[in-house]
């Protein structure tokens, strides 16, 4: 069965930093090619903000230059350095995998897996 797992979140003061990783297990490295996080602000849609695939890194204009996203050699980790965190940041975040064809890379339709979250608060 395939897991995605989650780390990393918490709370963090306005301008800080935080490192989420997930870690991906029964999954297939060419599903793992494909790997992206997403968040979900309360009353919100869920968004993707970051993808990593054998091409590189693509980022939501939201997040550009301020997140970072990387995978290890193995792509059984993807991480998400997340800085200059600001309020508007305050979401679940969620590690998702492996491209489902027809939809574009930030709709949640087009990823396969998903994890459970890891709650990100950014405070004032």
């Amino acid at each position: 069965q395939v897991q995605l797992v989650e780390s990393g979140g918490g709370s963090v003061q306005v301008g800080g930093s935080l490192n989420l990783s997930c870690t991906a297990s029964s999954i297939s490295t060419s599903s793992t090619n494909y790997m992206a996080w997403f968040r979900q602000a309360p009353g919100k849609e869920r968004e993707g903000i970051a993808l990593i695939t054998g091409a590189g890194p693509v980022y939501a204009a939201s997040v550009r230059g301020r997140f970072s996203i990387s995978r290890d050699k193995a792509k059984t980790t993807v991480s998400l350095l997340m800085n200059s965190l600001t309020s508007e940041d305050t979401a679940m975040y969620y590690c998702a995998a492996d491209r489902v064809l027809g939809g574009s890379w930030y709709l949640p339709t087009s990823l396969r897996y998903w994890g459970q979250g890891t709650q990100v608060t950014v405070f004032s």
